[in-house]
C-alpha cells in the first residue's frame, strides 16, 4: 500500500513536467511522416502529451499520442503510384511541385472547420507550449503559432532545400556548398559554382514566385491585417534537419538547424512474421532486400525491365533476394526461384538481420538512412526527387552502385550486383559510414527533444540569427563594401589632389628659380 502514494506522487510529477505540443504534418507523403510519427512518439514517451493533425493517423493507440484532426490526402500514393505517373514527376520543376502541391494544395487545408476551431479555440488546461511543423512548402500552418504566441519549431526530413535557409538565418555559402538539389560532391570547379549560384538563386525566385498564394489563403480563414508569409517564416525558432555532416559534409551552420539525421531509425513495435523470419534465418548463402519503397508499384514497370531484373537476380542464386511487392500476383510469370516476395515487409528488422548482404533501393532518404546505420551497402536505382542527389551521394562514399532505370541492361545490372555482393570495398566501407553516422554524443531523438525542450524554456527567440535582423544588402556587406570603396575613392582623389598640387607648386618654383637667374 505504500507504494500507491509514491506511484501517484511520480505521476504527478511527470504530468507537471510535461510540456503539450501540437504536431502539424498534413502533407500526405509516408515517407515524411515517418520521421514525424518517430519524433513525437519519442516525446510522447519522454511524458510529453502530444496532439497532431496529420494524413496518417495511428493504427494503435499510444500513451501522450493524440490524433486530433485527420486530413484526407487528395491523392493515395502508399503503394498506388504507377510507374508513369512516376515518370512524369521526373520532369517536374521541384521547386513549383514543392511550392504547389505540397503547399499550396495543403494549405487549403487551414479551412477545415476543425482547425479553425482549434485555432480560435484551442484547449486551456494545459494549454500547448509549441507547435512543430514541417517545414517543405506549406509556411502557411506558421500562422497557428503566430495567433497562440507559442513558438514554432520546424522539422525537416531532408537537407534544408533552398528557400528554407533565410527562415533561421541559416548562413548559405555556395562556394562550396552545392544546395540539396544537386548532385555536386568535393570541391565544386569554376563552371559548377556558377551553376550552383544560378540554380539557387532560380529555385527561389520559383518557390516564392508560386507560394505567394498562401497570403491570401491565411487572410481567407483568419482574417486581414495578419504578416505575411514571407514575414512569418522568420518566426520560427529552431529547425530540426534530417542531416548529418558524415552524410552531407561540412557547412556553416546557425544553432537553430540541429541536425537529426536518422532519428526514425528505431525499431520500437516492429515483428517479423514467423515465416519471414525462418526465410532469412534459413539463407545461409546471404540474402539482397530489393524495395522501391512504399509508394512505387514495381509490378507496373516496363516489362523489359522486369525481364532483366528477373534473369540477373536468378543469376546471383544461391543468394537470395527478398522483395517488396504491394501485388506480386500482378508479376510477370517465371519469377527466379531465389526470390521471395511480400506485399509488406518490417525493414529495419531486415536489414539488422546479419545474411543481409544488401539493398536495392530506389534511393528514399529515410530508407537508405536506415541502410547507413546498419553498414549495409546498397545498388541504387533511383527514380524521382531527391533520389538521384541520394544515390549520389553514397556512390560518393564507395558504400553504392548506381543503375539508371532507364536503358537498363543485364550487363549493368550483372556488374552491379558482382560488385556490391563479392567487392569487399563496399561492406568495409558501408560498415565505416555507420560508425561514423551513429558516433554522436547524444543519439538524434535525444537531441531532438533537447532543443524542442530548450526552446520551450527559453522562447522562440532563443536560438534567433542576428541575420534576421539585416536585409540582404547589409547581410552581405554590400553597404560596407560601398562605404570602403568610396572612401578608398576618395582618398585617392584627395592624394591624387595633393600630388598634382605638390607637383604644380614644384614646377613653378622652379620656373621662377630658372627666371632669377636668367636676370642676374
Amino acid at each position: 500500500m505504500r507504494l500507491l502514494p509514491m506511484v501517484f506522487w511520480l505521476l504527478c510529477l511527470s504530468i507537471c513536467d510535461g510540456y503539450r505540443f501540437l504536431g502539424v504534418f498534413p502533407f500526405h507523403g509516408k515517407s515524411h511522416f515517418v520521421m514525424f510519427e518517430a519524433l513525437m512518439k519519442g516525446l510522447a514517451r519522454k511524458g510529453h502529451q502530444v496532439d497532431v493533425i496529420s494524413t496518417f493517423p495511428l493504427k494503435k493507440p499510444y500513451p501522450n499520442y493524440n490524433d486530433i484532426v485527420t486530413i484526407q490526402a487528395p491523392v493515395q500514393l502508399m503503394n498506388n503510384l504507377t510507374y508513369n505517373v512516376m515518370h512524369q514527376l521526373i520532369s517536374s520543376n521541384v521547386a513549383k511541385a514543392v511550392a504547389t502541391i505540397g503547399g499550396n494544395d495543403i494549405c487549403q487545408h487551414l479551412g477545415k472547420p476543425e482547425i479553425i476551431e482549434l485555432v480560435k479555440n484551442p484547449p486551456k488546461d494545459p494549454s500547448y507550449d509549441a507547435v512543430l511543423l514541417e517545414v517543405f512548402g506549406a509556411p502557411c500552418f506558421i500562422i497557428i503559432g503566430h495567433l497562440w504566441n507559442v513558438p514554432v519549431i520546424g522539422v525537416s526530413t531532408t537537407s534544408l532545400y533552398p528557400w528554407l535557409h533565410r527562415t533561421i538565418g541559416q548562413p548559405e555559402n555556395l562556394a562550396y556548398v552545392p544546395n540539396n538539389c544537386l548532385s555536386f560532391f568535393g570541391s565544386m570547379n569554376f563552371w559548377q559554382r556558377i551553376y550552383n549560384i544560378l540554380h539557387t538563386a532560380y529555385f527561389k525566385w520559383i518557390f516564392y514566385s508560386f507560394s505567394s498564394v498562401q497570403d491570401d489563403i491565411i487572410r481567407e480563414h483568419f482574417g486581414p491585417g495578419l504578416p505575411s508569409v514571407w514575414e512569418l517564416e522568420t518566426q520560427i525558432g529552431l529547425i530540426l534537419i534530417n542531416s548529418h555532416i558524415s552524410l552531407n559534409g561540412i557547412k556553416p551552420i546557425t544553432p537553430a538547424a540541429v541536425d537529426v539525421g536518422g532519428l526514425h531509425v528505431y525499431d520500437e513495435g516492429l515483428t517479423l512474421r514467423p515465416d519471414l523470419e525462418k526465410w532469412m534465418n534459413d539463407s545461409k548463402h546471404g540474402f539482397i532486400y530489393f524495395t522501391f519503397g512504399s509508394m512505387v508499384m514495381i509490378e507496373t514497370f516496363p516489362d523489359e525491365f522486369l525481364r532483366v531484373l528477373y534473369i540477373c537476380l536468378g543469376k546471383i542464386a544461391p543468394v537470395r533476394v527478398l522483395m517488396k511487392v504491394p501485388n506480386p500476383e500482378k508479376l510477370p510469370p517465371n519469377l527466379p526461384k531465389n526470390v521471395h516476395t511480400f506485399r509488406w515487409i518490417p525493414q529495419l528488422k531486415v536489414l539488422k538481420h546479419p545474411n543481409i548482404k544488401a539493398f536495392i533501393t530506389h534511393g528514399g532518404l529515410m530508407g537508405t538512412q536506415e541502410a547507413v546505420a546498419c553498414g549495409v551497402p546498397m545498388i541504387g536505382i533511383p527514380l524521382f526527387a531527391d533520389q538521384f542527389t541520394n544515390i549520389d551521394t553514397y556512390v560518393a562514399r564507395n558504400i553504392a552502385v548506381k543503375v539508371n532505370v532507364g536503358g537498363i541492361t543485364e550487363e549493368k545490372l550483372d556488374a552491379a550486383l558482382n560488385a556490391i555482393l563479392w567487392d569487399p570495398l563496399y561492406r568495409e566501407s558501408a560498415q565505416n559510414l555507420s560508425r561514423r553516422f551513429l558516433d554522436r554524443p547524444m543519439n538524434s531523438m535525444d537531441t531532438a527533444i533537447y532543443w524542442i525542450e530548450y526552446i520551450v524554456r527559453y522562447g522562440n527567440d532563443a536560438l534567433r540569427s542576428p541575420a534576421l535582423d539585416l536585409s540582404w544588402w547589409q547581410l552581405n556587406l554590400i553597404d560596407v563594401i560601398g562605404f570602403l570603396v568610396i572612401c578608398t575613392i576618395i582618398v585617392l582623389i584627395v592624394v591624387a589632389f595633393i600630388v598634382h598640387f605638390v607637383l604644380r607648386t614644384t614646377k613653378r618654383s622652379s620656373h621662377s628659380s630658372l627666371r632669377s637667374k636668367k636676370v642676374d
